[in-house]
């Protein structure tokens, strides 16, 4: 009789212990799980952030592209003249909310191109507004990202406005030369797109 309750009580040790790992590795189990939907819910996250992203960027592409058809495209960047004229903030202001910048040529090419563009699209227009200033430091000319220029094409005796004249712009009357001017000067101007 003895060895019956002995056996009695090991079966129900046994079945005891039996259930209270079933709970323990349904408890892992569901533990597991959770962390398995976490992280797919982190990869579908960042799946979702990279095709926002995409999307964004096919969005940016096919407003450079209408902007290259209605502007023109050079030196892998596209020219957009402006419908009207702003004084120089308001102008770069302007090409920034389209997202771009005032024109800013780096080289010969650049400016003969930018030259010809403006006098097709900017007819009888003397002279229009380019990205460049020297607000910050006189003298010192930089784009409007406050990059230092590798590149001038002043005009004779330009620039001449010392601290009254900061802002730059392409005279078309002398052949794509430079000049400084007063900033509140109301100018056409013609804004630039990076293509990449």
């Amino acid at each position: 009789m003895a060895q019956t309750g002995l056996l009695i009580f090991l079966l129900i040790s046994i079945l005891l212990l039996d259930q209270a790992t079933g709970q323990a590795s349904k408890f892992k189990a569901r533990k597991h799980s959770k962390r398995r939907v976490k992280e797919k819910d982190g990869d579908l996250k960042t799946q979702i952030d990279k095709l926002w992203l995409e999307v964004n960027s096919l969005k940016e592409m096919q407003a450079l592209q209408t902007v290259c058809l209605r502007g023109t495209k050079i030196h892998k960047k596209c020219y957009l003249a402006s419908e009207g004229a702003k004084h120089f903030h308001e102008a770069n202001e302007d090409c920034i909310a389209k997202g771009g910048t005032l024109a800013i040529p780096r080289d010969n090419d650049e400016t003969n191109s930018l030259r010809d563009y403006g006098k097709k699209s900017l007819p009888g227009v003397a002279d229009f507004w380019l990205g460049i200033t020297d607000m910050v430091n006189e003298g010192k000319f930089v784009d409007v990202n406050g990059m230092a220029l590798n590149y001038f094409n002043w005009d004779r005796s330009q620039p001449n406005g010392g601290k009254r004249e900061n802002c730059v712009l392409l005279s078309q009357s002398s052949q794509g030369k430079w000049g400084d001017e007063v900033c509140r000067t109301v100018k056409r101007y013609i804004c630039e797109f990076l293509i990449p």
